[in-house]
């Protein structure tokens, strides 16, 4: 009998669902064996600055609402200092037609020390593979709208928020836990590995321009060859793009009021890197004909004449100042649910896609630990 209660208490042990710590806790970490996922759902509102890009695009000022945002991020403690972990995101901004993952990261979290030997201080060292690469960049050539009495004659219309490219990053955070009140600060560096992993369509309208860009600068004897460039430009190319340094630095504080209810927030400053195109791969069906009827190089002389347009700084870097509070309560030993908002301010460049005068994010965020 005895030992038939030893066995049922164990069993009961093992069944029992992982008692969370609070998930919402910066310094919050899974133990060995223990799973933990942050499913969030939000919506975004957005308007739009007025550098460049916006003009071009007779969008400045112009509102982006609902914009849908999903975001889950995953881990699983190997032990009790080290965790494998996933960030993933998606956005769906049906305003301007663009929509796909936003974040992807893929790595380890070490905790050095843990709080026993340092007084309480907590330290994390980090490494995540970043996972742009996993979706081509997808955009189309347009004819911009606004062309600004002709000094912006194009413009690009992004389908996705992929960069198509690898990356790495490597970060740390250190922090700690004062009766209820945790603190924390981060700061972490990202490289991406340039490439040309995208594909940009060229639309009808696109075509117009380079047919007026050509009929303008070629030399007379090439002018009525300029049908036949055109018809042997392809539906899209790619371009080449360099590798990039990016960054981001914040602080995150956290207060729990009870073993049910707790309040967090942060700020976090992000720059990400002006994207700059080194070399354009764009071919001409038409090459073999209109190389017979003048000299050979000249398709290979105008594509080059073309691709000059696009090479060198995009002028789309950004900074960003994220704001966030969230209002979280545990409903069972395991799961939790976090009310959320965020707010980030941005200082961009005149040609970022990216640059707001507005914009908010609120949603609700589900944490399960088991």
């Amino acid at each position: 009998m005895r030992k038939t209660l030893k066995l049922a208490a164990a069993a009961a042990v093992f069944a029992t669902p992982a008692m969370a710590v609070n998930m919402e806790n910066p310094l919050y970490l899974p133990g060995a064996g223990e799973v933990y996922t942050k499913l969030g759902a939000g919506i975004m509102y957005k308007k739009a600055n007025d550098n460049l890009a916006m003009q071009a695009k007779d969008h400045v000022g112009a509102v982006e609402f609902p914009i849908w945002r999903g975001n889950l991020d995953i881990g699983v403690g190997i032990t009790d200092w080290l965790t494998v972990r996933g960030q993933f995101g998606y956005t769906y901004d049906g305003d301007i037609d663009r929509k796909g993952m936003h974040n992807g990261r893929l790595g380890l979290n070490a905790r050095a020390f843990d709080g026993s030997f340092t007084d309480g201080w907590v330290w994390d060292i980090y490494a995540d593979a970043q996972l742009g690469g996993i979706s081509k960049m997808s955009a189309e050539l347009v004819m911009s709208p606004n062309t600004l009495g002709g000094t912006y004659p194009l413009s690009f219309n992004y389908d996705n928020y992929s960069n198509g490219r690898w990356g790495a990053y490597l970060g740390t955070q250190v922090g700690k836990t004062w009766d209820n009140f945790t603190a924390a600060a981060f700061a972490e560096v990202l490289r991406t590995i340039g490439n040309n992993n995208n594909e940009i369509g060229i639309s009808s309208s696109a075509k117009g321009v380079v047919n007026a860009m050509l009929a303008g600068s070629l030399p007379g004897p090439l002018v009525p060859l300029i049908p036949t460039y055109m018809s042997g430009l392809p539906d899209s190319f790619s371009v080449y793009t360099k590798s990039t340094w990016e960054y981001s630095a914040g602080l995150k504080a956290f207060y729990e009021f009870n073993s049910d209810w707790s309040l967090g927030g942060g700020f976090t400053y992000k720059h990400r890197a002006e994207n700059v195109i080194t070399s354009v791969d764009l071919t001409n069906s038409n090459a073999a004909t209109i190389d017979g009827l003048t000299a050979p190089g000249t398709t290979a002389a105008i594509t080059a004449g073309i691709a000059d347009n696009f090479i060198g700084g995009l002028q789309d870097a950004i900074d960003e100042y994220i704001l966030t509070v969230a209002v979280a309560r545990m409903v069972t030993e395991s799961v939790q649910v976090a009310v959320y908002g965020e707010y980030t301010f941005d200082d961009a460049q005149p040609k970022s896609q990216n640059g707001t005068d507005i914009k908010a994010e609120v949603g609700v965020r589900v944490n399960v630990a088991f």
